[in-house]
């Protein structure tokens, strides 16, 4: 299992390769970030809490979920010390099972003669990987059990998978404008569903 009462900057690096389920799908997380809550300004946690990041100041193991840019959902998971705000975004993954349904979910959010989302794109992305998932707002606050097999059930379940025996790359996280020269963004090299670097261009040069 995943100690996750550790920093997310432990956590973050330990998650990949390990396998995330919600129902009849299931993810292998090829790329996370790590956000550190009052110490990070990049983090929804950084000027303490409110109604919407309360969940990151509580028990590890839960989700925290919001909307991003008004239009999708992403998922954290909520780690460190009960007391202390910390979270680990899960940007990307690679679907081993329930293709058919996550398939379904992304392309149902597309135009309609949209060409078909390739297997490697439909969790590739924050955005994405929470379509795929089918996660809702609700899901906020819920909480993520460890399990060794990862069973089908309505929650969500964490399953160590190759956590700990992947090779990992890290780099500057996705799209933040605060502290956003940190190597706090891990994935797995060479993997395809890993979304692609993308710098704010309102982070500062120099």
């Amino acid at each position: 299992m995943i100690d996750l009462s550790r920093s997310p900057l432990e956590v973050a690096p330990l998650l990949l390769g390990a396998v995330l389920r919600h129902g009849e799908v299931a993810l292998e997380l090829t790329e996370v970030e790590a956000y550190l809550g009052p110490d990070d300004p990049a983090s929804h946690a950084f000027r303490g809490p409110t109604a919407r990041t309360q969940v990151m100041f509580g028990p590890p193991g839960h989700l925290y979920v919001y909307l991003s840019y008004g239009v999708h959902l992403a998922a954290n998971l909520v780690c460190a010390p009960d007391g202390t705000a910390g979270a680990v975004l899960l940007r990307s993954g690679r679907v081993v099972d329930g293709a058919v349904v996550a398939r379904r979910r992304r392309e149902g959010a597309r135009r309609p003669g949209s060409a078909p989302v390739p297997d490697v794109e439909l969790a590739r992305g924050p955005g994405n990987l929470g379509r795929a998932l089918g996660l809702v707002i609700e899901d906020s606050g819920a909480v993520v059990g460890q399990s060794p097999h990862g069973p089908r059930e309505p929650g969500f379940a964490l399953a160590d998978g190759r956590s700990g025996q992947v090779e990992l790359a890290c780099g500057p996280r996705v799209g933040v404008s605060l502290a956003h020269e940190v190597d706090w963004r891990f994935w797995i090299p060479a993997e395809p569903s890993v979304s692609r670097y993308a710098r704010s261009p309102r982070a500062p040069r120099g």
